[in-house]
Order: C-alpha cells, then sequence, then structure tokens
C-alpha cells in the first residue's frame, strides 16, 4: 500500500504541492530559472517566522534550566543512590518553577512534518495522481529532486552539480562549526557530576551538529536547501535570543 496514495496524506502533498507552484510562478519574473529553489527558500523562511514565539519559549526554557541547574545538582547529590526520590524531586523542582524538562522542543518538532513534506514533493514522480512537475525544476542546473549519493552513484556528478551540492553542504557545516563553538555546553568535572555534564558528552554534542550536514548528502537538493535555510536561520535566533534571555552565570 502507498502511504502517499492515503487521501488525507494525498490531500495535503496535493495542497502544498499547489502552493509551492503558485509561489514558484509569482517569484519566477525574478528568480529566473532558480524561482523553484527560491520558493523552497523562502517557504523556510516562512515557517521559521512562524516559529519564532517558539524559539522565545525554547530560549525561555533554557535560561530556566541554567538558573536551575545549581539545585538539579544539589538534588543529584543529595539522592543519588535513591534514583526514584531524585526523579520525583527533580520533577517537584520543575513544577513549584512552573517549568518543563522538555520545553522548548516544540520548534524541531513543528519542522519535522515541513521537511517531511518538502522531502516527498522532491521524491515522487507523481503528486495526488498528476505528474510532479517540481522534478523539472532546477538549480544551476542541478534538478532540484537530485541528491549528491544518487548522482555519485549513478555516475551522473558533474564538477558544477558537485559544486552545487558542495556549496549548499559548506553552508550548513560552517554553520554547525559557529553553533557548536558559539553555544558549547558547559561542562562539569566535579566528582559528582553527572555523566550528561561531561567533557565526553559535550564532544558528543557538537558532533551532533554535523549530522545535519551528513544528512544533507542523501535527500533531495531541494530538502539540501532547506535544511541549510534552517540551520542559519536557528543560529541568527539563537544568537539574538541569546542575548536577550542570558544563561545563569556558571
Amino acid at each position: 500500500m502507498d502511504l502517499y496514495a492515503f487521501p488525507p496524506i494525498a490531500a495535503i502533498l496535493d495542497a502544498a504541492y499547489a502552493g509551492l507552484m503558485a509561489l514558484t510562478s509569482l517569484i519566477e519574473p525574478l528568480a529566473g530559472s532558480a524561482a523553484a529553489a527560491a520558493s523552497v527558500i523562502l517557504l523556510t523562511l516562512l515557517v521559521r517566522a512562524a516559529l519564532i514565539p517558539a524559539g522565545i519559549a525554547q530560549a525561555k526554557a533554557e535560561q530556566t534550566r541554567s538558573r536551575l541547574a545549581p539545585r538539579l545538582k544539589a538534588l543529584q547529590q543529595r539522592h543519588k543512590r535513591d534514583r526514584e526520590r531524585l526523579q520525583r524531586e527533580t520533577m517537584k523542582l520543575y513544577a513549584d518553577e512552573k517549568a518543563s524538562p522538555l520545553a522548548g522542543c516544540l520548534p524541531m518538532l513543528a519542522q519535522a512534518p515541513v521537511i517531511a513534506i518538502v522531502y516527498t514533493l522532491f521524491l515522487h514522480t507523481s503528486i495526488a495522481g498528476h505528474a510532479n512537475a517540481l522534478l523539472t525544476e532546477q538549480l544551476l542546473g542541478v534538478p532540484l529532486g537530485a541528491s549528491l549519493v544518487g548522482v555519485v552513484a549513478t555516475g551522473a556528478a558533474a564538477p558544477a552539480t558537485l559544486a552545487v551540492f558542495a556549496g549548499v553542504i559548506v553552508v550548513i557545516v560552517v554553520v554547525a562549526e559557529i553553533t557548536r563553538r558559539a553555544f558549547r555546553p558547559p561542562v562539569d568535572a566535579g566528582p559528582d557530576a553527572s555523566p550528561l555534564a561531561g567533557a565526553g558528552m559535550a564532544r558528543v554534542a557538537g558532533a551532533l551538529q554535523f549530522t545535519t550536514a551528513v544528512f544533507a548528502m542523501f535527500v533531495p537538493l531541494a530538502a539540501a536547501l532547506y535544511l541549510a535555510t534552517t540551520v542559519a536561520w536557528t543560529l541568527a535566533q539563537r544568537v539574538v535570543l541569546r542575548r536577550i534571555y542570558p544563561l545563569a552565570p556558571a
């Protein structure tokens, strides 16, 4: 059974397809043959703008967690041999502060359906029973439905094609490195430090910043453009919001 032929999903994809085609036609006089690629970038910016309130909530949650960090550490030291009591006291602390350890996850969760739709629109030859004209759109001669791994595997990796993919992935890698340096998690090297606050976990968190670049090698170029725009916006937004909602001194 084709999941994408399921009527509700097909209707969502068809609406997204129609919207993206309309946006492409609207900006074609300005963007020319790159109109579809520009419409993906514009769609990303619109999605991220709509998620600004969620980004603010995430920044406030980070600020709250940093403020509560000393009290959480004290609880860990006091109840380190009673995991159940530690969990209860931790949740009570968050409840008393009207905070949540899961607060701020909304931006990531809200984006998942959007990138899934973009991925699908540039992967399938037909959408809701009609031909998918988006697959004929290109960016500097590279089809938006092509992936880096795909063109390399089929031997279609011309220098110009590799240059386009390299440009997108370099943007993601550079943003990831700036993010890693600017938002390096604090390291607690004390004897009672949580394993989640150690140097090893800090290195893992830093390495995770680059997983988006790896993912971008496998998805269609349109989805890679979405990812590159998203990480760039996220970095800029975090820099601004960190100034507005600074973390408590370590």
